[in-house]
């Protein structure tokens, strides 16, 4: 009995309407014919569902609007909907009632598929909609917020869809939402939308949601319905559809928004700050449907408490809809809303409410599960049903939730007086590459820059002008400078979501101080927006050398450019001083060296290639005169190493994580444009690795890596080879034998004494979980994995529960966690001896190559850019390491 009820629900409501009067009002007796039933699941009355499985009843709707069977070729939920049908629907719809809908492009992905807004609602605020914008953005501005009469304004609400392009329920019910908003007649829709602005995100996730209905509409069989858990249409193949092109979730890149999409999204979303955000998603197949409030005790401190009261009064919306069609569901549980990173629990860090919606995923069109035959059409269903019940919650707590917004940023304004904290100085004298794209980072969320214009001591640091800014904590988005500041050691709950830990001054390696004054006479003024530094060649052209340090971000872009070209570069071993125009220059460890006489071109072509590759860098390079020094080594001695041109295969596919692979193809491909063989890991034994001559190997489990694949990639590493294995990746080494490292084990047993309850058994393993923290590193500045460095403190993520042991030559392991490693986020008491003095990166020599095992994730979310310089000197200078 317990899969029969899940079975009613996943039917239409349409097959009902057919069985004889006496069937339904007898429910025990309508179950066991419904047992007989599922042998005749595959009639098309069942999966390719009418809109009247979908709408509400009672409405009638305009004629002239078209369905999205009239544009789109196929019922909802027949097939997954592609994104270019997607567009041409919303189109379609905005056309045919551009009183109600105007539509507009906010950007495009990285495949160059477009992004849409619909601004939804009703004619006469159509045509004041800039007006009513304007004025909605005030509520964020309590200098002007006060004397706003929020009884008569519209309360605007976001609707986002499948962020994970393999979670479609909401993108396929975004066209029904889109139809419903645009044909549904009657005083209550015309009500609603008087009082409400609808800005419709039909797929925050355009390259994924593509990619993923292309899987389950090739694989899914047109005569019959195959429901088998383990057919290929429901198991798609790597890397799947959850993500991005360059397989980045966007569900976490709302806060550092690195990816095109998030930033394209929030250049809309600041511009209106909408009081509710819905983001739309599917959970395993066994679950039934899930809307916050999530875990009471994992909400973010810095969210009122305003915030989860609302929420809960809207949630009371989402439980009455979904009880009308008999759909199960629950709240206040498994999900947070701690990382300000996701897109419901963004929101609340700008006033609003963020509601995540999970339902239970059919992957395909139909799936056998625990609950019974769960259908691709009833989970659209349940998804636009909630985007119905937002918005009667919206109109309803319309007041409510606009004072919500103005309390929000004037009790910001109030809570920045009290704080000791005035304001943040930050700023890298020697990179202001990373500098600069940390301040443009700030302002997509509206935080205001400002640049220094006198020199700062602060917390032992000096700032100076030309590098460093202030970010006063007295402007609207107190709140969000808070959370992007602050470190965190301390927490209500030890189980989350997603990490414990975002402080990103931190990820991007730059130094930083709180300051408890500010003189608004030593900052200019708010900077509207920033460029990346302008590169130049310091003296001209050199008939000799040139020479550029490696502290700049950019550097190694800049070197692989010119490689590329196929300059010869050395890089510098040791100290040395050089004549420059206009004197002398100390030049550090790393520095890169391009002599002229020695080259293939001429020296005008060096230099002009030098010349045109720094513009696109930002990088200062120095010409010199002379290979003498006036102190240090000479240009001439062997302390100057030549570097060879990465050639860089990455191990892919199966068995491999496809977010960490992504986040290093996003990194060699965007960052520093550096090209990447991505290559399965199925194919290893009939690839010809004597192309490459740098192996990344990102973390996975690597089950199908055989012995012949492993002997394969050992003898590629003893002929000269560089391999660069992260986190489970090195892990993997160490277990087959191809590397020596040790992984430190965990022993602790579980404490007894406890007594805890049955049901927080999973709870006291969870805890024990490593969910992303950030830690103290010391380096080694001398070596080639540190070059580009100037102090030997570093801030590192770790990701994994996964500590390293140093490795016993006195060389082998540069880069080590402190005795008191923990600098902010959660760390479970039984790992604290196992992280204390683990070593972060360990180097072995395998005949005339080298194995590089590093625990931490160097290049997180595309956004932890302060360690990004340990994977590329591992590319550049892995092979001049003499241990």
């Amino acid at each position: 009995m317990k899969r029969l009820f899940p079975i009613v629900t996943t039917l239409p409501s349409m097959f009902f309407s057919k069985l004889t009067p006496i069937f339904r009002t007898n429910y025990f007796f309508m179950k066991k014919i419904l047992l007989l039933s599922v042998a005749l699941l595959s009639i098309a009355g069942v999966w390719a569902q009418a809109l009247s499985y979908y709408l509400p009843t009672g409405i009638n709707y305009n004629p002239a609007i078209p369905t999205p069977k009239s544009i789109i070729g196929h019922e909802v939920g027949e097939f997954h909907v592609s994104h270019d049908r997607l567009v041409n629907y919303m189109k379609a719809i905005a056309a045919a009632n551009p009183d109600r809908i105007t539509i507009e492009e906010t950007g495009r992905t990285w495949e160059s598929r477009p992004q849409l807004l619909l601004t939804i609602t009703s004619p006469a605020n159509q045509k004041r909609i800039e007006e009513i914008r304007a004025q909605h953005l005030q509520l964020s501005n309590p200098q002007a917020s006060a004397t706003l009469n929020t009884t008569d304004m519209p309360v605007v609400v976001w609707m986002g869809f499948s962020i994970h392009g393999n979670e479609p329920s909401g993108a396929n019910a975004s066209l029904l939402t889109a139809y419903y908003l645009a044909a549904a007649q009657g005083p209550q829709i015309e009500d609603m939308l008087a009082h409400t602005v609808i800005l419709l995100d039909p797929s925050f996730n355009p390259d994924g949601l593509n990619r993923f209905a292309s899987w389950v509409n090739t694989n899914k069989s047109l005569n019959t319905t195959v429901t088998d858990p383990a057919t290929r249409e429901l198991n798609e193949m790597w890397p799947g559809g959850r993500t991005n092109h360059y397989l980045f979730d966007l569900n976490r890149d709302w806060l550092p928004a690195q990816q095109p999409e998030s930033q394209n999204r929030l250049k809309k979303y600041q511009m209106w700050l909408p009081n509710i955000l819905t983001d739309h998603h599917e959970q395993g197949s066994n679950a039934t449907f899930f809307f916050q409030p999530g875990v009471p005790s994992r909400v973010n401190p810095n969210t009122p408490k305003r915030n989860q009261e609302l929420t809960g009064q809207i949630a009371a919306y989402h439980a009455k809809y979904l009880d009308s069609i008999g759909s199960l569901y629950f709240t206040k549980e498994g999900y947070d809303d701690f990382y300000y990173g996701k897109g419901s629990t963004y929101p609340d860090v700008n006033g609003a409410i963020g509601i995540l919606f999970e339902q239970a995923s059919s992957r395909g069109h139909a799936q056998e599960t625990d609950n019974g035959i769960l259908t691709f059409p009833f989970t659209i269903r349940n998804q636009f049903t909630t985007t119905l019940s937002t918005l009667e919650a919206a109109q309803n707590l319309r007041k409510p939730l606009l004072d919500y917004q103005r309390e929000f940023y004037s009790n910001a304004q109030k809570e920045a007086a009290a704080s000791p904290i005035k304001g943040y100085v930050f700023g890298d004298a020697f990179d202001k590459s990373r500098t600069a794209i940390f301040v443009e980072m700030l302002k997509r969320h509206r935080i205001n820059s400002y640049p220094l214009k006198q020199a700062i001591t602060a917390d032992g640091k000096n700032f100076e002008p030309g590098s460093s800014y202030i970010i006063p904590t007295a402007q609207p988005q107190y709140k969000l400078i808070k959370a992007v500041f602050e470190k965190t050691l301390q927490y209500q709950d030890s189980l989350f979501y997603d990490i414990s830990s975002w402080t990103l001054p931190l990820a991007f390696n730059l130094p930083y101080a709180e300051l408890a004054t500010l003189n608004p006479s030593s900052y200019g003024e708010n900077l509207d927006k920033i460029a990346l530094p302008q590169g130049s060649v310091v003296g001209n052209m050199s008939s000799y050398a040139y020479a550029f340090e490696w502290d700049d971000y950019f550097a190694p872009k800049l070197l692989y450019a010119l490689q590329a070209k196929g300059l010869q570069a050395k890089v510098a071993t040791q100290l040395f001083e050089a004549g420059i125009t206009g004197g002398s220059k100390k030049f550090n460890y790393g520095t890169i060296l391009i002599p002229v006489k020695n080259q293939t071109q001429s020296a005008t072509d060096v230099y002009k290639w030098i010349n045109d590759a720094v513009k696109q860098t930002g990088v200062t390079v120095y010409a010199l005169q002379s290979g003498l020094s006036s102190s240090g080594v000479d240009l001439g001695s062997n302390s100057f190493s030549l570097l060879r041109q990465p050639k860089v295969v990455l191990l892919s596919g199966a068995g491999t994580s496809s977010n960490d692979v992504g986040e290093l193809w996003h990194v060699m491909d965007q960052r520093y444009h550096i090209p990447v063989s991505m290559v399965e890991v199925d194919r290893i034994g009939g690839t010809n690795f004597g192309r490459y001559n740098v192996m990344l190997m990102a973390p996975g489990t690597y089950t199908n890596l055989d012995k012949g694949d492993q002997e394969k990639i050992k003898g590629w590493v003893s002929a000269g080879g560089t391999l660069i294995a992260t986190e489970e990746g090195a892990q993997v080494l160490s277990a087959t034998g191809m590397s020596r490292v040790i992984f430190r084990k965990d022993d602790t047993k579980r404490d007894s004494t406890l007594a805890l309850p049955y049901y927080l058994r999973s709870d006291e393993q969870r805890a024990r979980e490593m969910p992303g923290s950030i830690f103290e590193a010391k380096l080694d500045l001398t070596h080639p994995l540190c070059y580009g460095y100037r102090s030997i403190s570093l801030p590192v993520f770790q990701s994994t529960a996964l500590y390293m042991d140093q490795n016993n030559g006195a060389y082998d392991s540069p880069v080590m966690l402190t005795g008191n490693p923990l600098m902010s986020g959660y760390l479970h008491w039984s790992q604290k001896d196992l992280a204390k003095n683990a070593a972060v990166i360990n180097i072995e020599s395998v005949g005339s190559g080298k194995i590089i095992s590093i625990s931490d994730n160097l290049v997180f979310r595309a956004f932890w850019l302060g360690t990004n310089k340990l994977l590329m000197n591992g590319v550049f200078f892995g092979n001049i390491i003499r241990l």
